[in-house]
């Protein structure tokens, strides 16, 4: 069940509201994602940032085929390929209506992986961005830390980032995620082992970052 983590500011737009879901059904999340876009694109509401994690799912995006997989399946309008959700994952979703300075899908999608890369610095791991494969990398490995597919309806966003915390990795496997390999997938608990944080600590890192980097305050 989706959850608001603070309260709706007096001076609409102006701030994030954040809603956090624990672990939640990729539907029901989606839906909960369509009306706030629709909602948004008409100022119904304010800016929102979804997070959590999700049952165990392969979604499919615009430049994918579906696969034959055992687990449930969606096909949405997101850029980019197939993926796979499961508990242990971070999942964000930004609900943001664009100004007209932010209206670069390019410009979205580097601030969306310096998110990525900043929270991952937090803990002691180095990552970058790698042009034409959108996401983040662990540096000097062959290894994929966070994947990223967004769609944008009147500048208003939808869908977002992944971040592999200690989720179970195995399910790669059955999918080329991101059109690459599944061994290329990686984790914080793979790279960090016993340092690995808390999923806890991840939600905030991320929420700290996605604020300064997205010039959006946190009510």
């Amino acid at each position: 069940m989706l959850q608001a983590l603070t309260s709706t500011p007096k001076a609409e737009g102006q701030g994030l509201l954040v809603e956090d879901w624990g672990v939640a059904a990729f539907d029901e999340v989606y839906e909960k994602q369509l009306e706030l876009v629709s909602r948004r694109k008409r100022s119904e509401c304010m800016d929102r940032l979804l997070v959590g994690e999700h049952f165990d799912i392969y979604t499919f995006g615009r430049r994918s085929t579906p696969s034959d997989v055992s687990l449930p399946t969606a096909v949405i309008e997101r850029g980019g390929e197939a993926t796979f959700h499961n508990p242990g994952q971070l999942v964000c979703y930004p609900i943001l209506k664009l100004g007209e300075s932010e209206r670069d899908l390019h410009k979205y999608l580097r601030r969306l992986e310096q998110v990525l890369i900043d929270v991952l610095f937090d803990f002691g791991l180095k990552a970058e961005r790698r042009p034409g494969a959108t996401g983040v990398w662990v540096v000097a490995k062959e290894k994929k830390i966070a994947s990223i597919g967004v769609a944008v309806s009147s500048w208003v966003t939808y869908h977002g980032t992944a971040l592999n915390v200690h989720n179970d990795l195995s399910g790669f496997s059955k999918i080329s995620p991101c059109g690459f390999s599944s061994e290329v997938m990686t984790s914080l608990a793979e790279e960090l082992g016993s340092s690995c944080p808390s999923m806890g600590e991840v939600k905030a890192s991320y929420l700290n970052h996605f604020s300064r980097v997205f010039a959006r305050k946190i009510q």
